[in-house]
């Protein structure tokens, strides 16, 4: 019963159809071809020159000698890309955290000469960050703090003079932008819609910028 049942197993392109018995040579072609099937890989290019990679986000190009590399390891282009990729993922982030931190640095560097040294600018980072935080929303006060002009104009604020707006040649009067309206709109308060928060930093860097 056992043999019948494998029997009804065996596909009938196995077997001889005149006498049914099996062809061992047809079965032997097709676990060779089954073989070169499951152990076939994609193939590299015949130069590291015929690597063709996607680098839209333009923070860095192709490196011949790194494609030469990877061509003698027999890389495919998927291969390769699947590289590129995984090194932009990684590094773009790092590159532009690298710059932050390079500007925030350099903005460190002119609020220190403006205010005339280290040491002035220590005291007076500190009444600025204990009167921003009195006076202002913590979303203003983070947007201001994160530039030399918004610095400035957060001193102004401190030392309490007079705002006013800047329209292009003409000065007008701080009622006409009126910040405390905006900050109660919703889209300020319960969204914090970047774009919205943005034009109330504005606002206060327009008001109390340097003149």
């Amino acid at each position: 019963m056992n043999d019948t049942l494998l029997d009804n197993e065996i596909p009938k392109k196995f077997k001889d159809p005149e006498t049914g018995a099996l062809r061992t040579d047809v079965m032997v072609q097709s676990y060779k071809e089954l073989e070169k099937k499951m152990s076939a890989k994609p193939n590299a290019p015949k130069t590291h020159d015929e690597y063709c990679i996607d680098c839209q986000h333009g923070f860095f190009e192709e490196d011949k000698e790194l494609n030469k590399r990877f061509h003698e390891k027999g890389f495919t282009n998927e291969q390769v890309q699947f590289v590129y990729d995984l090194a932009s993922e990684k590094m773009i982030p790092m590159v532009i955290e690298m710059a932050g931190d390079f500007q925030a640095d350099r903005e460190v560097e002119k609020l220190v000469e403006h205010f005339g040294g280290a040491e002035q600018w220590k005291e007076t980072s500190r009444q600025l960050l204990a009167f921003g935080q009195k006076s202002l929303p913590a979303d203003v006060l983070d947007s201001l703090s994160s530039s030399y002009e918004g610095v400035l104009a957060l001193h102004n604020m401190m030392k309490g003079n007079e705002p006013s707006v800047k329209t292009g040649q003409e000065v007008a009067p701080a009622e006409n932008y009126d910040l405390q309206s905006m900050m109660r709109d919703p889209k300020y308060w319960r969204d914090k819609d970047p774009s919205f928060v943005a034009k109330v930093t504005e606002g206060f860097q327009r008001m109390y910028g340097d003149k």
